[in-house]
């Protein structure tokens, strides 16, 4: 399977923060960085695919001012962005893997003038992924979770219960607030009940891979359920679970690429 584009030009893998992408760094032989717009971007191969790796920072405009940085300066062939999200969807548990279909800002609101989540002057409110490009991250999630062993030790799967880990793929929301009580989680689920997952970024990156014509898909690892509790051992589940599984995942994707 190929996404559609020159093929000696670069795939962009995004994170917001840098523990999600600390595990695919050290995987990647012959980075070399450079800063620009205050961003630092690493350029080098990964699975013997040229990629450059970028922390997007945390929100909706800096990460869609970093996916305009990417496809402006390093002319990237495709986007994938990888990190952690909160649990919306009945049966969504934390160490489970959501893999985008669509996205949408759940926080976009220009109505009267425009339908509530529609991106005005677009005509749109759901972004979609690139089929292609998001079956190859599910395919390659398929495959992590199943060794789930080789990646993670038995005792973070103790730790974090995620022996029964599992693959979703639907709709991810973004905004720019931190989901972090129950309130706030049912509200969401009462006005997007299909939504899967929320977080801050990927919605914005796809609306910009869009203007751009350029694939975009997006993999979050559950990292709490957008609740009471979302803050805790927030850090310790991205170090030890997250970044691992971002690793393995985008490497197994990059081989079907």
């Amino acid at each position: 399977m190929r996404v559609s584009a020159a093929e000696d030009a670069p795939i962009a893998i995004v994170g917001a923060m840098h523990e999600e992408l600390a595990a695919l760094l050290a995987a990647m032989p012959d980075e070399q960085a450079e800063t620009v717009a205050g961003r630092q971007f690493w350029r080098g191969h990964l699975e013997g695919r040229p990629v450059v790796v970028v922390l997007s920072r945390i929100g909706k405009v800096a990460a869609a001012t970093t996916a305009a940085v990417l496809l402006a300066r390093y002319g990237v062939r495709a986007v994938l962005f990888t990190g952690v999200a909160g649990g919306l969807g009945d049966g969504v548990a934390v160490g489970d893997v959501v893999v985008a279909r669509e996205l949408l800002q759940h926080d976009m609101d220009a109505s009267p003038l425009f339908p509530r989540h529609e991106v005005p002057l677009t005509g749109i409110a759901r972004f979609a992924a690139d089929a292609a490009l998001a079956d190859a991250v599910a395919a390659a999630t398929q495959e992590v979770l199943a060794a789930l062993p080789t990646h993670l030790p038995a005792e973070v799967q103790a730790e974090f219960a995620l022996t029964q880990a599992r693959l979703h793929r639907g709709l991810i929301v973004s905004g720019d607030r931190f989901v972090a009580t129950a309130a706030e989680s049912a509200a969401l689920r009462a006005d997007l009940p299909d939504a899967l997952a929320v977080e801050m970024e990927g919605a914005a990156v796809a609306q910009v891979c869009h203007d751009w014509g350029v694939p975009f898909a997006a993999v979050r690892t559950i990292s709490d359920r957008a609740d009471d509790a979302a803050h805790a051992d927030f850090g310790r589940f991205v170090a030890r679970v997250a970044s691992p599984f971002s690793a393995a995942i985008v490497r197994r994707a990059l081989a079907r690429l």
